[in-house]
């Protein structure tokens, strides 16, 4: 007779737990998206750290005016440049507020020389530190905050036409349907 250890189904139980997770994560609404704990909280505190001499904002900026975005970008960041056009056509219409993580003022400053500018206000995020309490994994993310300073959406990566049409599109009309 064989002797059968219980510690042998500790691999298959381990498996199974690998397998149902998994399972679960295939299967959720929007595989690819990289949830916030911030969405329908009160946008974080921005700290006021100004670039080179572009008007900064402060936390009372994304309040009382509709919708908003913030975008963190950097120079280096190729989907940040991609992006770029964008957020120009963006701020035509929704004020957008940049903060920037190069990693010296001066690119910064060459990028938008370049490129332009659609940024209400520009903070320069050094430290991260402002990263870090907006939950950002990586470059670029914006944050579409409502008049009332809350977050109503994440969205990690640039901000593609199909970005604006499937994501921003849907929640600039809630939003307008619910003033009316």
């Amino acid at each position: 007779m064989v002797k059968v250890s219980p510690l042998m189904a500790v691999p298959v139980a381990l498996f199974a737990g690998f397998a149902m997770l998994a399972f679960v994560g295939l299967h959720r609404d929007d595989p690819d998206g990289l949830p916030s704990v911030l969405v329908g909280r009160d946008a974080p505190t921005v700290s006021s750290a100004p670039l080179l001499e572009y008007p900064e904002f402060q936390t009372a900026d994304l309040q009382g005016q509709g919708i908003s975005l913030v975008n963190f970008w950097a120079s280096w960041c190729a989907p940040c440049r991609a992006e770029h056009p964008n957020l120009m056509e963006l701020a035509e219409t929704y004020p957008v507020y940049g903060i920037n993580q190069d990693y010296g003022e001066k690119d910064a400053k060459a990028f938008l020389d370049e490129l332009g500018n659609p940024y209400a206000g520009i903070l320069f995020d050094g430290s991260k530190r402002q990263s870090i309490d907006w939950g950002v994994y990586g470059l670029p993310e914006t944050f579409v905050v409502d008049e009332d300073g809350k977050i109503l959406a994440r969205i990690a990566g640039p901000l593609t036409q199909r970005v604006i049409e499937n994501t921003l599109e849907p929640i600039f009309a809630a939003q307008v349907s619910v003033k009316q």
